[in-house]
């Protein structure tokens, strides 16, 4: 963690130079936006591009950093293609995940690299589950705590939908990024069976309250 890699600085470029073509250009971020009514109209490429844009230099910033600390965690373990697929696996995942959601709400938009960045910190967590994270960047909290915390909050937020997080990209994005690492390696259900069970436990329950109409 901590060091910048190639892979790296050319995913964060790639989400800079998109971010603030969209901040300067609005015709721009709302051709390229995760919009439900244009994606059913045929703008499938949304789903992809949307991940690449966002809000304002805080939303960006917040998310850069988050993949500046633990993208290489991925990387030392798993490789740079590895980490580009999981990278990208969960955002696709994450904003299909929201269109499921939300196929219904032609009002519907969003961007963000969240969903991509949660993937890439719960393979983390997956794979060096004795990591500690920063909680508020001062209380220190096991790293698989968090995921499990995290994917819980992220349940509670899709089911009352008060507020305008994409709480359903970032739980998708964080499934993505549990399966797709399970695939790179399978070596975690030997050295890490019990983190593998915990962190499944809240991709259960979203399963459950799913099927049996509570979210």
């Amino acid at each position: 963690m901590g060091e910048l890699s190639l892979v790296t600085l050319v995913v964060i470029a790639v989400n800079v130079l998109v971010s603030f073509k969209g901040f300067s250009k609005q015709t721009f971020f709302n051709k390229y936006k995760f919009n439900i009514a244009e994606i059913k109209g045929g703008s499938k490429f949304q789903i992809f591009t949307s991940g690449f844009l966002h809000v304002d230099t805080g939303h960006l910033f917040v998310n850069m950093l988050t993949l500046y600390f633990f993208a290489n965690v991925l990387i030392y373990n798993l490789g740079s293609i590895a980490f580009l697929i999981i990278y990208l696996g969960s955002l696709l995942l994450g904003n299909l995940l929201s269109f499921y959601f939300h196929k219904n709400d032609y009002n519907y938009t969003a961007v963000g690299a969240s969903g991509a960045v949660m993937g890439v910190l719960y393979s983390a967590i997956l794979l060096q589950p004795d990591m500690t994270l920063g909680l508020f960047f001062v209380i220190p909290v096991p790293a698989y705590i968090f995921g499990i915390g995290y994917l819980l909050y992220t349940i509670y937020g899709m089911k009352k939908r008060t507020d305008n997080i994409g709480h359903d990209a970032h739980f998708g994005g964080a499934t993505g990024g549990y399966l797709i690492t399970m695939l790179f390696a399978p070596w975690v259900f030997e050295a890490h069976l019990l983190m593998v069970v915990l962190l499944a436990i809240p991709i259960v329950i979203l399963f459950f309250l799913q099927r049996t109409g509570y979210i």
